[in-house]
Formats: C-alpha cells, sequence, structure tokens
C-alpha cells in the first residue's frame, strides 16, 4: 500500500510517498499563498518522482501548519510526525532536532518514537533558518556561502544580540568595526546554534540526537550544534527537510 505525507509549512510544502516501509517518491513546492494549490503540487511531484499515478496512494497523513487544510488525510502532530521519522531511519534515537525556515523544535522520545517530552521555539527567528537568510542579506553574502565561509573562521566573536532584528544590526557594526567576514558568519552559526542547544537542554540531552529539517544541509550549523551539545556526531538522515512528511506517512500507514 502507497501512503502519502503531506508537510505543509509556511515556505515549502513538501510529500513523501512510503510504500511497505520504503520511501519511493519526493515532491517539493514554495507554499505561496493558494495552501491548497501548494499540496496538490507537492503530491503531484512526488507522484512524478515515482512513477505512479495520484490514484495508487491509498492514504494521507497531513502536518505542519497546514496540515488542516489536506483534505481526506489524517492529522498528524508536528512532534509526532518527527519523532517516527528519527526512530525510522535510527532506532536507537532518543532525541530529535527539527529545525526548517520559521521555527525549531526538539523532542524527547520513546522506542517507538512518540514524543516524551518536547519544546517549540514559534517566536522567535533566531532559532530557525530565517535568521542565516536574514544574515546573508545583512552581510550581503549568497544564502549557500554562509556554511562554508564559517567553517573556514577559527576565531570567535561572540554575538550577545538575542533576536535577529538586533542580531542584523549587531552583524553590520561588526562589518564597520572591520572584521572578517567568514569571522561573522561564524558568530551568526554559533549564536544560531546557542538558541537551539539551550532549547535541546530544557528536554535532556542523549547521545543518539537526530537533526531534522533544511538547515541540516548547514554543515557549519551542524558542527556548531554538536560542539556545543558535547556529542560526538549529529544523526542526519538523507533529506532531512522531508523528515515531518516521512513521519506522517508511517503513520498514516498504520491508521
Amino acid at each position: 500500500m502507497i501512503t502519502a505525507g503531506i508537510d505543509c509549512g509556511a515556505k515549502n510544502t513538501k510529500t513523501v510517498l512510503v510504500c511497505d516501509g520504503k520511501v519511493i517518491g519526493r515532491g517539493v513546492v514554495l507554499t505561496g499563498i493558494d495552501q491548497e494549490n501548494s499540496i496538490q503540487a507537492s503530491l503531484i511531484s512526488a507522484c512524478g518522482n515515482a512513477a505512479i499515478s495520484e490514484k495508487d496512494v491509498k492514504r494521507f497523513g497531513a502536518t505542519g501548519s497546514g496540515k488542516n487544510t489536506v483534505t481526506n488525510s489524517l492529522v498528524v502532530n508536528d512532534i509526532e510526525a518527527i519523532g517516527r521519522c528519527a526512530v525510522f531511519f535510527f532506532p536507537d534515537a532518543r532525541t530529535v532536532l527539527d529545525v526548517g525556515a520559521e521555527e525549531g523544535r526538539a523532542a524527547k522520545l520513546d522506542e517507538r518514537g512518540s514524543g516524551v517530552d518536547f519544546v517549540l521555539n514559534e517566536k522567535c527567528a533566531a532559532g530557525a533558518g530565517a535568521f542565516i537568510e536574514a544574515m546573508s542579506r545583512a552581510l550581503e553574502i549568497p544564502l549557500t556561502e554562509m556554511g562554508p565561509l564559517a567553517l573556514k573562521s577559527e576565531k570567535g566573536i561572540p554575538m550577545n544580540a538575542q533576536c535577529a532584528v538586533f542580531a542584523e544590526c549587531e552583524a553590520v557594526g561588526l562589518i564597520h568595526a572591520g572584521a572578517e567576514k567568514r569571522d561573522i558568519c561564524k558568530a551568526v552559526h554559533d549564536a544560531m546554534a546557542s538558541r537551539i542547544v539551550s532549547m535541546i537542554r530544557r528536554i535532556g540531552v542523549n547521545p543518539e540526537v537526530v537533526m531534522l529539517g533544511g538547515v541540516a544541509h548547514n554543515a557549519a550549523l551542524v558542527e556548531a550544534v554538536r560542539r556545543q551539545l558535547a556529542i560526538r556526531k549529529l544523526l542526519i538522515p538523507e533529506n532531512p527537510e522531508f523528515g515531518a512528511a516521512v513521519g506522517a506517512a508511517l503513520i498514516a500507514a498504520e491508521a
């Protein structure tokens, strides 16, 4: 049986198709104003990727901020979705971190991936991908170059502002003070990692920590989080931005 997990987020809508416990297709589009259109477009994209028809999809699981817009679907709590994904890829995982464009969240898990405790960072961009996007504009550096530049720095510059708006002003001030852009990039990633790590510490740190979300592609942020958590490595699945969608599809298959 083929099931679809649809993660309708603030920036992107992602669909994952799962058949017999294996991911067979993925699709992603910008969410835009018309969520229903974005949901349909991401489903069409995923079906094309899997070389199947939409009629072949038997069940749907929906998660994300726009989950209630997905018709004829099982509504899946965001924490349950990322938890199920974490243990699907890494059975020993007991902590999952998911950082998207607009928010971050972390959960402590049981052996089935259900959330035992969780914490959200919904109201501050400093702990989400939008923070690095704002800093890239302030520094006039392409977003894709922020991480690689940060990894070239060996200098620690404290960034004291805990708000994205004030941090942007602080970054500009550092430029005027003659700081190297690579060092400022590292400071940006360290500051964001600090927000993320403080969130995780509220629920407790376990050795097996899974990181999901698009920012998991940013090697500088991954390293900053790993270093501040004082763990050997972060566990990251292939295509981590589809994590919640994978979890929603798996839960829908069991409904």
